[in-house]
């Protein structure tokens, strides 16, 4: 049996998959990423192949760490896609979403794709049924702008998210997390609804840390997976590191 170990190094939060062949076996949120840590990691899981997205500065000695133990590869613009990137500047298309591309089109192929991630930002990206990776939109996600409400007044507080809140807040509290989540939510229904004014048909696809939060306010059809960005992640690791 082959494993794969496809790490995610996001702002919010570090962690990996491991697949077990196709198989997603185990999703891991890691405390550090470190070489020490990858080491640990490599030790307990033994991977053939692994894979790397990250869109921060991560310490080039985990790529070497990796590159010795394994078929290794760092995903990046010139990385072995099954899309096309036909925009101006392809090499400042985001790792993370690359692979959420990657996972739509293999989800839906030869359909017209709108995928949606909900990290530290929420990114829309549109692949059309010709494979091709057009472009889309992003804006602050959750948490940023909680922070930012906190960060940019002199009394609204921080506040972490729940699941329950009303449409009317009644306190101050709960008047920050109607106008995110509910704000949030409207935007993303909102957004969805203008690219059906352009396309007559096509798939709504939605993952992230933060998906949780939003999936049961939203009115449109979605396919919602919170692990869409491994396997999208894994699906270009056996086109890269055969």
């Amino acid at each position: 049996m082959q494993t794969t170990i496809c790490f995610d190094f996001g702002n919010t939060r570090l962690k990996f998959a491991v697949f077990k062949n196709a198989d997603l076996a185990d999703v891991v949120i890691m405390d550090s990423a470190d070489a020490a840590a990858i080491k640990l990691i490599l030790e307990k899981y033994q991977p053939t192949k692994t894979i790397l997205s990250s869109v921060i500065k991560h310490s080039t000695s985990i790529e070497d760490l990796l590159q010795q133990h394994s078929k290794f590869h760092l995903l990046n613009h010139q990385s072995k896609l099954p899309f096309n990137i036909p925009v101006g500047k392809p090499e400042t298309v985001g790792a993370d979403r690359l692979a959420i591309c990657a996972a739509a089109v293999h989800v839906y192929p030869k359909s017209h794709n709108l995928a949606i991630g909900l990290g530290t930002c929420i990114t829309y990206n549109f692949i059309n049924k010709f494979h091709e990776f057009l472009g889309g939109s992003i804006s602050p996600g959750m948490h940023m702008r909680f922070e930012a409400m906190h960060q940019q007044t002199a009394l609204l507080p921080h506040i972490n998210p729940e699941h329950n809140f009303p449409l009317i807040g009644y306190d101050t509290k709960t008047n920050l997390l109607s106008g995110v989540l509910l704000g949030m939510a409207k935007e993303i229904d909102g957004i969805i609804e203008a690219y059906q004014e352009k396309y007559d048909n096509f798939n709504v696809l939605i993952t992230g840390g933060d998906m949780a939060f939003f999936v049961s306010h939203i009115k449109n059809k979605i396919f919602a997976d919170p692990y869409l960005i491994f396997k999208g992640l894994y699906a270009i690791s056996e086109i890269n590191n055969k």
